[in-house]
Formats: structure tokens, C-alpha cells, sequence
């Protein structure tokens, strides 16, 4: 896992190079209602950053679906991408077979397998990724040819030309300062149960952060949104315990009100646990502080993952529950 790791810039350049190779077969002309991005694990946390950038930049709905079915109003206007980087998660291969009867526009991203193989029976649009690799460390991958799918039906522009190339200098050049830091991070965290905190238009990259914290280092954490925690889970802080370390994702630009409550909650949560990290995003494009943070958190996982003397590659446990729900 660390190797992939470390190989993450060079995973950049082979993805970006995959969305400049990739000839569509729907017509880019076409409109679309809705969108909607069907996937789950490390396949779907893309859609879900994806999903943050996009909030304020199209006009039509975008939904991430974590699920084996979608959203009633899908049909003809729908534009539906499908995320299986093995092309045989059962859940999204139940969610493609649906949009394939509502006559959706289908574009598919992942390594072969059962999607793959449907993709070329109906003649759908389907980018094939480098295979052999865990989901969680192929984001780069499935990442890159979400935003393609955008940029060519002309709902975004430039963010491949321009932000991802500024991304990958970004990352290459603070390689050695980020995994100074994770290593410093992740023995903070150890013997400790990680809260997350970002605001709202980063809560993707908190929940990939809590993934990473679950599959390679093997521990329990949660993660909230800023400022709806304010409405809610703030009033749960009110035991003191020294074994929580409170983890705020943080960015220079953050809209000044949201950093006005991260300054209060600060106040609050010291009250509680002694142990609060702030983590400060590098960059000047919402890209090259994504990928900043995936970067610096992935390391952070495994850094910790190592200290626990744990392989972070291993998921036993996600094998079992898919072989038992073969058997079924």
C-alpha cells in the first residue's frame, strides 16, 4: 500500500493520459436533467469529492448513489456514470442494469469484470483503469475520468488541463514534507479515536480520510460536516476524554464564517480532550488542495498502520462478507 502511495503522482499522469486517449461514444451534445454517479467504497469517494466541486458550478442535480438501486427519476435525460473499479461490485452492477432499462446515457469507469463485459455487449461508454490494484488506492484513477465525463458533455472545463497538471507539480514538490508530516500525525493518533472535521464543501475529503483511517490502519472513527455539526453534534461533546483526538481539515480560503465556527468548536472541544490537529491544505485550485489532502491522509493511514504493526493492505474481513454473500 505505501508504494502505491508513493507512486500517486506517477498514478495522476497515467490517468490523465487515459482521459486524453478515451474516444466517446455518446454524442457530447447531449443534455441532460440530472446526473448521477453510482458507486460505493473506494469507487464512489471520487463521485463524492467530485460532487463538492460541482456543487456550485452546474445547473443540473448531480447524485452520488451508494446503493443497488437509484433514484426514481432516472430515464432518458440521465446521464449515469458507473464506478466499479472490479467491475463486479454486486451493488453496481444492480444499479447499471437499471439505468440500462430507463435508457440512460451509461458511461462506466473500471478495470474489467462483469461491468466491462455488459459495457461492450451494449455498446456503452466504458474507460478501462490499470487493474491488480486495492480500490481505495486507484482514486486518482476513477477520479480523473469523472471530471473526463464532465468536461466532455460540457458541464465543466479546464480542470484537466489546467488543475490537474498544477495538482501533480504540487504534490511532487512537497513529497518530502508531506510524508515528514504524516509520520508526525500518525503518532498522535495512535491508541486514539480520530474525529474528523471539515467544512461542508470538503466532506468528501473527510469521508475518504475516515476510509483510509478504516481499511489500512484497522481502527473506528467518525467525521462531520461544518456548520451542520453545529446544529447537533456539538452538544455531544460534554464527557472528557483524553483517548479522542479531534482532526480539522482545514483551507486558507474556507468561507470566513465557517472558519469563525472551527475557531469556536476549537474552544469547545479543548474542554474535552487535549488533543486537537489542525491540518492545513496546500495549493491555490480546489484540485491542488484535494489532492493535497488525499496525499498527506493516505500516508497518514498507513504511517499508522505501521505503527500498529498492522498490514494495510489486508481487508479479511470485507472478504468474508463478500464470500458469504456469494453463497447466498
Amino acid at each position: 500500500m505505501e508504494e502505491l502511495i508513493v507512486q500517486f503522482t506517477n498514478q495522476l499522469r497515467e490517468s490523465l493520459a487515459i482521459t486524453q486517449q478515451y474516444k466517446f461514444i455518446a454524442d457530447k451534445n447531449t443534455s441532460f436533467h440530472n446526473v448521477i454517479l453510482t458507486g460505493l467504497g473506494g469507487s464512489g469517494i471520487a463521485g463524492s469529492i467530485v460532487q463538492n466541486y460541482v456543487f456550485d458550478k452546474i445547473k443540473v442535480p448531480f447524485v452520488v448513489n451508494k446503493d443497488y438501486f437509484l433514484p426514481a427519476f432516472v430515464d432518458k435525460n440521465s446521464l449515469v456514470i458507473v464506478s466499479s473499479y472490479s467491475g463486479n461490485t454486486e451493488e453496481t452492477v444492480a444499479a447499471l442494469q437499471t439505468a440500462i432499462k430507463a435508457k440512460a446515457t451509461i458511461m462506466c469507469i473500471t478495470s474489467g469484470g462483469k461491468i466491462a463485459a455488459i459495457a461492450q455487449k451494449k455498446n456503452i461508454d466504458c474507460i478501462i483503469v490499470p487493474s491488480g490494484m486495492p480500490p481505495r488506492a486507484c482514486i486518482g484513477y476513477s477520479m480523473l475520468q469523472i471530471i473526463k465525463a464532465f468536461e466532455y458533455f460540457g458541464l465543466i472545463k479546464d480542470v484537466l488541463s489546467k488543475d490537474i497538471p498544477a495538482a501533480i507539480a504540487l504534490l511532487d514538490s512537497n513529497e518530502k514534507d508531506i510524508r515528514k508530516k504524516a509520520k508526525t500525525i500518525a503518532q498522535k493518533l495512535l491508541g486514539k479515536l480520530p474525529v474528523i472535521y471539515s467544512a461542508a464543501d470538503y466532506e468528501g475529503m473527510a469521508i475518504r480520510f475516515r476510509q483510509q483511517l478504516n481499511e489500512n490502519s484497522k481502527i473506528l472513527t467518525w467525521h462531520h460536516a461544518i456548520p451542520e455539526m453545529n446544529h447537533n453534534e456539538l452538544v455531544g461533546w460534554r464527557d472528557k476524554d483524553p483517548n479522542k483526538v479531534v482532526l480539522i481539515l482545514r483551507n486558507d480560503n474556507d468561507y470566513d464564517r465557517v472558519q469563525m465556527r472551527m475557531e469556536i468548536n476549537k474552544k469547545v472541544f479543548k474542554q474535552y480532550t487535549p488533543n486537537i490537529i489542525e491540518l492545513y491544505s496546500k495549493g491555490n485550485s480546489y484540485w491542488q488542495r484535494i489532492f493535497y489532502f488525499i496525499h498527506l491522509t493516505d500516508y497518514i493511514s498507513t504511517e499508522l498502520a505501521k505503527l500498529r504493526q498492522l498490514d494495510a493492505t489486508e481487508v479479511k474481513v470485507i472478504d468474508f462478507l463478500k464470500s458469504s454473500l456469494a453463497k447466498a
